[in-house]
């Protein structure tokens, strides 16, 4: 499904915007983060409280959600050529090196 609410076309924007979001400097950087991270690899990068939705404009994530949840396998950002991205956010959010 490319259109719709839920579809590739909405979650490739979402996704964008997100991964801006997590990137800045704002008060809701670090939860979008969380999201992202728990997304791509909540083993390694950590899991995203849920109590964090109650800090973040839930919009956009919520774009992401109802996609996932119309597929029966795993999607991840790598599907929507964000890796690159999603590196970069593991380097800037998550210190591997003080484990």
């Amino acid at each position: 499904m490319t259109d719709g609410p839920f579809g590739k076309r909405a979650v490739q924007n979402a996704l964008r915007y997100l991964i801006d979001v997590a990137r800045s400097d704002n008060g809701q950087a670090r939860r979008v983060a969380n999201f992202l991270l728990a997304w791509w690899n909540g083993d390694d990068c950590g899991h995203f409280p849920i109590a964090d939705l109650f800090g973040v404009d839930v919009t956009h994530m919520t774009t992401i959600i109802g996609f996932l949840g119309q597929h029966e396998g795993a999607i991840y950002p790598d599907a929507f050529a964000r890796k690159a991205e999603m590196i970069e956010l593991v380097h800037c959010r998550r210190d591997f090196n003080n484990d």
